[in-house]
């Protein structure tokens, strides 16, 4: 297992579009999101991905993650088995930096909510902030995939 350490933001403008490299679709289900574990099945264009995920060591900053590539078949087939409600996004990927932040612009009961996450080295890396990002939601449990799903950001606006 790896340690997964990243910060999250809310995003201010679209202008991310501009300055990204690249953008995927995404769609994901959980198999299981309790708190503090997740499995979640996600399929990204035409790949597909298992990835399982502990709890917060500390307040959403970082947390044991396991994440395998599957066959898009078995990814199919796996999505029949989440639980109800399913995210849809596209994710835009920008450099600043020696970091690369990924945003997510949500659609569907999502839709109108747009995140932007960064992977760091370390809890102390410096991360050069480009001028879309926003508030911080770092460890907001509102702003986490497996909750959108049972609790729509449509929902809370």
């Amino acid at each position: 297992m790896a340690l997964e350490i990243e910060r999250k933001f809310l995003v201010l403008n679209d202008s991310y579009k501009q300055e990204s490299f690249s953008h995927s679709h995404i769609q994901q289900g959980y198999i299981c999101s309790d708190r503090g574990r997740t499995v979640r099945v996600r399929i990204r264009d035409a790949q597909a991905f298992l990835t399982i995920k502990g709890p917060s060591l500390d307040g959403g900053l970082s947390r044991y993650e396991f994440e395998k590539e599957i066959s898009l078949e078995e990814g199919q087939q796996l999505m029949r088995l989440c639980e109800p409600g399913k995210i849809e996004k596209i994710r835009w990927l920008v450099r600043s930096g020696a970091h690369i932040f990924e945003i997510d612009e949500f659609f569907g009961d999502n839709e109108g909510l747009v995140l932007a996450e960064v992977e760091l080295h370390s809890t102390g890396d410096c991360v050069k902030m480009p001028d879309f990002i926003g508030k911080e939601v770092t460890g907001d449990r509102r702003y986490y995939n497996s909750q959108l799903m049972k609790h729509p950001y449509k929902s809370w606006v």
